[in-house]
């Protein structure tokens, strides 16, 4: 059987926030794997080690507990072992992975979750950045459950119907929360990255096709394209 699940690797003192995202996860449409939820049967280790297994991405929720927790060791070094997309949650205040867990995920960008339980609106909104970051690295290899048939014997429409592999990330601004959009001053005219000229960036309620940025690597550091931006031809 091929990977299709998301598995949530947490440790027990986040149980209720993990419950509650993957109570949201569920609605959404997703395949989602957690242990209270059906995925421990039988032998624990069994359980956890069929879980990695089947996982097309594992989410870890970082804490120090988690760093600290022998079990969340085994699951997620198992899973890198396998080479599973693993798509990091912050949890902690203050604090970073370091050890075994700052190896495991060194280079990977976290979905920021340490403020998500102020508000409803702010738990929604880290809710989409997980949803975006899981489905640019991994939405084409998901299996989604088969819609039931409605009255009329069509399939009722399932949450979230297209899962297909984004062109690039999607980036929210920390304080405002808002979409990271690149502005069109010029029309749709080509930009030449040898020039000196620069593109400004824009903050939207909404994500739109300027949206996407995919990720380079160059000259020792890291950074974001936009993935609408034409471009002069080499």
């Amino acid at each position: 059987m091929p990977p299709a699940h998301i598995m949530l690797s947490y440790q027990w003192d986040d149980q209720a926030l993990v419950k509650r995202i993957h109570d949201r996860l569920v609605e959404a449409g997703l395949p989602v794997w957690m242990d209270i939820e059906g995925g421990v049967r039988g032998n624990i280790n069994d359980a956890m080690a069929a879980g990695v297994e089947e996982a097309a991405v594992i989410c870890p929720f970082m804490t120090p507990a988690y760093q600290a927790s022998r079990s969340c060791k085994r699951e997620l070094s198992y899973a890198d072992s396998r080479q599973v997309v693993t798509v990091p949650v912050m949890l902690a205040h203050n604090w970073e992975a370091s050890e075994w867990l700052g190896l495991v995920t060194a280079g990977l960008l976290w979905v920021d979750f340490r403020n998500a339980e102020t508000s409803d609106e702010h738990f929604d909104r880290c809710l989409q950045s997980l949803e975006a970051e899981i489905t640019y690295n991994a939405g084409h290899l998901l299996a989604l459950a088969v819609a039931p048939q409605g009255a009329t014997g069509e399939p009722e429409a399932c949450g979230n119907p297209s899962l297909k592999k984004r062109p690039g990330r999607r980036l929210l601004h920390a304080q405002s929360m808002l979409y990271l959009q690149e502005s069109i001053q010029h029309g749709e005219q080509t930009w030449d990255p040898d020039s000196n000229a620069r593109r400004e960036a824009e903050l939207h309620e909404e994500p739109g096709e300027r949206s996407y940025w995919e990720e380079h690597k160059g000259n020792g550091c890291k950074y974001f394209r936009n993935v609408a931006t034409p471009r002069v031809p080499r």
